[in-house]
């Protein structure tokens, strides 16, 4: 065997071993390839579709942050923290303390971008990236405070307050509204609220009422939680994912992560709604996986399949959580991230852009897919910065 030949051959078991398989150095990886400096992560980076192709979620890349913070990889997380940072002072338009749903992967730059295409010599944006969805921002406060809490510096902290003091703008008895759709000046308000939107705020303001000591943020949180009570329905045991346009009247499709967030992030709420835990079983699980929603097409759901993973070991449960992490392995991409889903599918809902389509998932690589692996692989939760479940 020539030198050459040995030397290649020990490469390509470096590239297939622990190295490869380890969700923390995927990701590390993939904030060192996008750039420099603070930079935003593609979330979908095998994307064609013109309206994917190079965005970068601002959820997607929150949970990439956390997902860092839990991998004790604080410098890789901060990065991103500065993106978001940065896309508060260097918004084109707004200077409020709201974020996009989405911006353009890459170095950040001043203005920071939005992701677009050329479309007969115009340059056009997708109407929900431009847009602020009250659930993202509230992961965005989640992956500032994480850092701030891992000992990251005072600017996550006050970036966090930032984002907060917006999205209280949208309260409105009970809990708080979608947030906008569309791009300045005059975005549309959603007035529809989502239950895992609100859950996401829970856990976001009281993760900052902790960090300030303020019960103006606590306040805040008890209100959210009180739209997710309202979305409870115990004759199925099972949560609304959210209202009508009234923002009261409840919308009974069942989806994933309406069911299992509420006990990963409320005080007591693996306690209070463990129902949701037995109805998702019967209703989205899929393969030895779980679907994103009740009429998912029978496609494993690659995130939601870990976050189920993650609560199963929080819970004591470590059977179950083996048994649900051995079937997201099986959606490992060869280069060491996730695909989204088992197969392309549609997700039961609809696109905010067109309702006349129906919202997809595609078994491509997504940075979201590969956050939560690495979550569930360190038992990180990502809305108490640690292997715990919120008490009362």
């Amino acid at each position: 065997m020539s030198g050459r030949f040995a030397a290649a051959l020990v490469a390509l078991f470096l590239l297939a071993g622990p190295a490869r398989a380890d969700p923390c150095a995927a990701l590390a990886g993939q904030v060192d390839r996008a750039g420099r400096g603070p930079v935003f992560i593609v979330s979908y980076p095998a994307a064609t579709d013109k309206a994917l192709r190079n965005v970068a979620f601002l959820y997607d890349n929150a949970a990439a942050a956390l997902a860092l913070v839990g991998c004790g990889d604080v410098a890789h997380a901060a990065r991103i923290g500065d993106a978001i940072l940065a896309a508060l002072d260097h918004d084109r338009f707004w200077h409020d303390g709201r974020l996009r749903n989405g911006y353009l992967a890459g170095p950040v730059a001043n203005p920071v971008q939005l992701a677009g295409w050329q479309d007969r010599g115009r340059w056009v944006e997708d109407a929900y990236q431009a847009g602020s969805d009250t659930g993202n921002m509230a992961w965005a406060m989640l992956a500032l405070l994480g850092l701030h809490h891992a000992g990251a510096g005072e600017r996550y902290f006050r970036g966090a307050i930032r984002i907060a003091a917006f999205v209280e703008k949208g309260f409105n008895t009970p809990g708080f509204t979608g947030g906008t759709f569309g791009g300045e000046p005059h975005p549309q308000r959603i007035t529809w609220k989502s239950t895992e939107h609100n859950v996401d705020l829970a856990a976001a303001f009281a993760r900052l009422a902790r960090a300030t000591h303020n019960s103006h943020w606590a306040m805040r949180a008890h209100q959210a939680r009180a739209l997710v009570a309202a979305m409870w329905d115990p004759r199925c045991g099972c949560f609304a994912v959210g209202t009508g346009l009234d923002g009261r009247t409840p919308n009974h499709f069942l989806a994933l992560d309406a069911q299992l967030w509420p006990l990963l992030a409320l005080p007591g709420g693996a306690a209070q709604y463990g129902a949701a835990l037995k109805t998702a079983h019967a209703k989205m699980a899929v393969d030895g996986g779980f679907a994103y929603s009740e009429a998912a097409g029978g496609a494993i759901w690659t995130e939601g399949t870990a976050q189920a993973g993650l609560l199963m070991a929080l819970l004591g449960d470590s059977g179950k959580a083996a048994q649900l992490m051995a079937v997201v392995k099986k959606n490992r991409t060869p280069d060491g991230g996730y695909f989204a889903a088992s197969r392309d599918t549609d997700t039961g809902f609809r696109l905010d852009t067109d309702a006349s389509q129906a919202r997809r998932y595609f078994r491509t690589p997504h940075l979201g897919a590969l956050a939560w692996v690495a979550m569930a692989a360190r038992r990180f939760n990502p809305f108490t910065f640690g292997a715990t479940l919120p008490v009362n």
